[in-house]
C-alpha cells in the first residue's frame, strides 16, 4: 500500500482526509499531530484513538512546543508583531513548524505522500505546500478538501454516512489551539458583519475582580511570572492559564490573504497580547529612539513574510539577527492589571530604564543643559523650516 502522512489535528477536515484516503483511495494512513502548545495528554490520547478508529494505520504526536518557541515565537515577541495591529499570528506561526516536523517524519518512515486538510481558499494551503515543496520536493502532496472543493457540511455528511461519530455541534467551528493563541472560524467569520457568539470561544469569563501580575523579561524573553522563574514557553502557558479566566484577548482579525482575497478569523490570545504589549512597554523605556523606529518596520516585514509562508527564505535569518541584537537591554519587570475582557499596563521597573538618567525629567527639570543651550538648539533645529517658508514666500 502507498504510505501517506496526514497532518492530523483530529478536527473535521483532517478526519475527513483520514477516512477518505484509507477507504476510497486505499492508502496506508499515518496520522501525525504536531503539538505546538494546544494539546493536553488526554487530548493526545483521544486524537490518537479516534484516528485509528477512522482508518489510520498509525498515529504519532510530536512535541514541538520548545521548537516552536525557539524558531518563531520569541522573534514575534522581540518584534511585537501584530498583523494589521490586531492579530498575533497565532496559527500562521504554528503552521511553519508543524510542516517542517511532518516532512521530517514522512522522510523517516519513507512515505511518498503527505496530506493536509486545507481548503483552496485559505492561507494554510500555501504555508504547508511551500515548506513541503522546499525541503521535500519529491514527496507528493494530497489535499482532498481543496481538490474536491468540499463544504464543511459535505464533510460532515460523508463522515456520518461512514459511521464516524464526532461532536457535530463543535465541528461547526474550526478551532486551532496553540502556545501563541487559538483561532476560531465559523459561519459568522465568513460574513463581514456578524460577531462570533460567546460560546464559540474556548475560554469563558470566570474571574471578575481585578488582579495585578508582574512579568519578568530578560533580554526580551519572558523569564518569570509573579516572581517565579521558568522557561519562556512555560511562562506563556502559565500566563495564559491566569489571563484566560478573564476572557482577555478576544478579537476578529480582518486581513489580506496570501491568495489575494480578504478574510476574517476570530481568535483568543490572552498570553500573546499581554506579552507583546508588556514587552513593547519595556522597550519604550529601554531602547533608543532610533532602535524603536527601525524595529517597527523590520518587525512588520518579519511578520509579513512569516504570514506569507516565507519562513525558509534566508532574509528571515537576517531579520532575526537584528531583532535579537535589539534585545540586549530589554530586561526588567512589567506590572499588568487584569480585568474582565481587558488588561491595563501599569508600569515597569528596569536597571536599563532610560527615564532614570541624570540629565533631566521630562516637563520638569533640566540638569545637563542651560536655558541658552535650549534656545540655541531650537533656533538651529528650525532652520530648515525657516528656509522653506522664506523661499516659498519669495517665489
Amino acid at each position: 500500500m502507498k504510505k501517506v502522512v496526514i497532518a492530523y489535528s483530529g478536527g473535521l477536515d483532517t478526519s475527513y482526509c483520514a477516512k477518505y484516503l484509507s477507504k476510497e483511495e486505499n492508502f496506508e494512513v499515518h496520522a501525525v499531530s504536531v503539538n505546538t502548545g494546544g494539546f493536553s495528554e488526554e487530548e493526545v490520547e483521544n486524537i490518537g484513538s479516534n484516528a485509528k478508529k477512522i482508518g489510520a494505520a498509525t498515529y504519532k504526536n510530536i512535541d514541538a512546543v520548545s521548537s516552536f518557541y525557539d524558531k518563531v515565537v520569541k522573534y514575534l515577541i522581540y518584534g511585537n508583531v501584530l498583523k494589521n495591529d490586531t492579530y498575533p499570528l497565532s496559527v500562521s506561526a504554528e503552521r511553519i513548524v508543524q510542516a517542517i516536523e511532518i516532512v521530517n517524519y514522512a522522510k523517516e518512515i519513507g512515505a511518498e505522500y503527505i496530506a493536509h486538510g486545507s481548503t483552496g481558499a485559505g492561507n494554510d494551503q500555501v504555508r504547508f505546500d511551500m515548506i513541503f515543496q522546499t525541503i521535500a520536493p519529491k514527496i507528493k502532496i494530497i489535499t482532498p478538501i481543496r481538490d474536491k472543493q468540499l463544504s464543511r457540511q459535505e464533510e460532515i455528511d460523508y463522515l456520518k454516512a461512514n459511521g464516524v461519530d464526532m461532536n457535530w455541534e463543535k465541528a461547526k467551528y474550526s478551532v486551532n489551539k496553540g502556545l501563541w493563541g487559538t483561532s476560531v472560524g465559523g459561519a459568522e467569520t465568513l460574513t463581514s458583519e456578524k460577531p462570533l457568539p460567546e460560546e464559540a470561544y474556548p475560554s469563558q469569563l470566570k474571574e471578575k475582580d481585578p488582579k495585578q501580575i508582574s512579568l519578568s523579561f530578560t533580554k526580551g524573553e519572558l523569564t518569570g511570572v509573579n516572581g517565579k522563574m521558568n522557561d519562556p514557553e512555560k511562562n506563556i502557558q502559565i500566563l495564559e492559564e491566569i489571563a484566560n479566566k478573564y476572557a482577555i484577548g478576544r478579537d476578529i482579525h480582518v486581513g489580506d490573504t496570501i491568495i489575494g482575497i480578504k478574510g476574517r478569523v476570530g481568535f483568543e490570545a490572552a498570553a500573546a497580547l499581554i506579552t507583546i504589549k508588556s514587552h513593547h512597554l519595556l522597550e519604550k523605556h529601554t531602547l533608543s529612539k532610533w532602535q524603536l523606529q527601525h524595529k517597527d518596520y523590520i518587525a512588520n516585514w518579519y511578520g509579513t513574510h512569516l504570514h506569507e509562508g516565507l519562513y525558509l527564505d534566508p532574509v528571515m535569518r537576517d531579520l532575526e539577527a537584528f531583532l535579537e541584537s535589539s534585545q540586549e537591554q530589554v530586561s526588567g519587570e512589567v506590572f499588568v492589571t487584569l480585568h474582565p475582557y481587558r488588561f491595563t499596563l501599569d508600569g515597569i521597573k528596569s536597571q536599563y530604564d532610560l527615564m532614570n538618567s541624570g540629565f533631566g525629567k521630562y516637563g520638569e527639570e533640566n540638569k545637563a543643559w542651560t536655558a541658552d543651550d535650549a534656545k540655541g538648539f531650537i533656533k538651529i533645529l528650525s532652520n530648515s523650516g525657516k528656509i522653506y517658508q522664506h523661499v516659498k514666500e519669495e517665489a
